[in-house]
């Protein structure tokens, strides 16, 4: 057997361009102003199941009611912890955007190929295959 077909990765990249920067710039400020909504909400939410979930006896609770309470404040701050910090990593990766200089090569994703590789062919050339895109259109494959 000399030849064999198999799937290759191809890196796509975007140069930066005024567009492309304002709309990751607003996907990310939307992205923020979700999750710092999602933290009321759910703040919200959790005051009114723990007044559902009060004691009958608020002076003398038992074991169970206050695992329960405590499981409930638990399950909440987790959640809100969970935006928190993709709020945070959203605000890095904003400020991080925002330094990019027009022009820039930005990686987009990974997609794959089909390749038909033969005996002798160059491995490195053949995994290394990019696609430059600006403003939705293919400007340049790179091997």
């Amino acid at each position: 057997m000399d030849t064999i077909s198999l799937k290759m990765p191809v890196t796509i990249k975007a140069k930066l361009t005024e567009k492309l920067k304002a709309k990751i710039l607003g996907e990310l400020e939307d992205g923020i102003k979700r999750a710092e909504l999602e933290v009321q909400q759910l703040n919200i939410q959790e005051k009114r199941v723990m007044q559902e979930n009060q004691p009958e006896d608020a002076e003398n609770p038992t074991p169970e009611e206050i695992q329960r309470l405590q499981s409930i404040q638990a399950h909440f701050g987790q959640e809100c912890q969970k935006r928190l910090q993709y709020r945070e990593e959203a605000m890095a990766r904003k400020e991080e955007t925002e330094k990019l200089v027009l022009g820039a090569e930005i990686v987009q994703g990974t997609l794959e190929r089909q390749v038909e590789v033969h005996v002798g062919d160059d491995m490195r050339e053949l995994m290394n295959v990019e696609v430059l895109v600006e403003d939705d259109k293919i400007i340049a494959i790179r091997s």
